[in-house]
C-alpha cells in the first residue's frame, strides 16, 4: 500500500503537468485568435480578436511564474527520481516557450490593428497556409504534451522546414512588391514582420517538442542530433497508437475549450 508521502509526491508531479497542460491551452487559445485575425484581415468578425489576445497576456504571465514556483518547490523537496528530474527541466523550459509564444501572439494582434489602419492592405498569398503549418505544429506539440508521445512530438521538428519555406517565399514576393510600388512599403513590412511572428512561433513549438522528447524518453535531440526508438518502448508505443490516433482528430477542440472558431 503506498504511503501517503508517496501520494503526496505523485500529486505534486501531476499537478505541474496539469499546471503546463492548463497553460499550453490558454496560450494555444491566445495563438489561433491572432492567427485567425492575421489571414482574415477584412473580416469583420475577426475585428475583436486582437483585444482577446491582449486580454490573454497578463493571464498567461502568472501561469507561467506560478508552473516556476511549482517547479521550485519539487527542486527543493530533492530525492526524486530520473523521470522526476527530467519532468522539472523539461517543464521549466517548456513554460518558457509557451510564454514566448503568447507574446508574438501578442506581436501578431498588434500587426493587425496596424494593418487594419492601413487602406487597401492585402493578405500575401501563402500567408494563410503558412498560418496553417504553424497551428498544426502548435496543436501537435501540445498533443504531444498531453498523451506524452514522441511520434506526435518528432512530427514537429519534420514540420519546421515547411515553415521556414512560407516565410522566405512571402519575403521574396512582398520585396518584389514593394520595390515596384512605394504604397506598399508600409502594409508589406507589416506582413514580413508577421511572418517573422509565425516563424517564432513555430521555432518554440519545436523547442517543446525537443523537451517532450527528453521528458519521455531522456534523449536530447536537439540541434538536429537523431534519435533512435529503445526496444522496450516500441511494444509500448505501438500499443498506444489506436488511441493517440482517434483522440488527435478531436485534439484541436479538446485542448482548446474557450478558443475562438470562427475561419476565414
Amino acid at each position: 500500500m503506498a504511503t501517503a508521502a508517496g501520494l503526496t509526491e505523485v500529486v505534486l508531479y501531476d499537478t505541474l503537468v496539469n499546471y503546463l497542460v492548463s497553460m499550453a491551452r490558454t496560450v494555444e487559445g491566445a495563438m489561433n485568435r491572432a492567427l485567425d485575425a492575421i489571414v482574415s484581415l477584412e473580416n469583420p468578425r475577426t475585428s475583436a480578436l486582437p483585444g482577446e489576445v491582449f486580454l490573454l497576456e497578463p493571464r498567461i504571465n502568472e501561469m507561467e511564474i506560478v508552473i516556476d514556483e511549482h517547479a521550485i518547490r519539487l527542486l527543493r523537496r530533492g530525492s526524486f527520481s530520473d523521470d522526476e528530474m527530467r519532468l522539472i527541466v523539461a517543464a521549466l523550459k517548456i513554460t518558457n516557450d509557451l510564454e514566448r509564444i503568447g507574446d508574438l501572439a501578442v506581436n501578431l494582434a498588434e500587426r493587425v490593428v496596424s494593418l487594419r489602419e492601413i487602406q487597401g492592405a492585402q493578405v500575401p498569398e501563402e500567408l494563410a497556409p503558412m498560418a496553417s503549418a504553424v497551428r498544426a505544429m502548435v496543436t501537435k506539440s501540445l498533443g504531444a504534451l498531453i498523451f506524452r508521445n514522441v511520434e506526435m512530438a518528432t512530427l514537429v521538428l519534420e514540420s519546421d522546414d515547411v515553415v521556414d519555406q512560407y516565410r522566405d517565399r512571402i519575403f521574396e514576393q512582398l520585396l518584389q512588391r514593394m520595390t515596384q510600388e512605394p504604397t506598399l512599403v508600409s502594409p508589406g513590412l507589416q506582413f514580413i514582420l508577421a511572418t517573422r511572428h509565425l516563424e517564432r512561433i513555430a521555432d518554440h513549438a519545436t523547442n517543446i517538442a525537443e523537451d517532450i522528447i527528453y521528458w519521455v524518453r531522456g534523449l536530447d535531440v536537439r540541434h538536429g542530433r537523431g534519435f533512435a526508438v529503445r526496444p522496450e518502448e516500441t511494444e509500448e508505443s505501438s500499443a498506444g497508437d489506436a488511441d493517440i490516433t482517434e483522440n488527435s482528430h478531436s485534439l484541436h477542440s479538446d485542448v482548446n475549450p474557450d478558443c475562438h472558431t470562427e475561419r476565414a
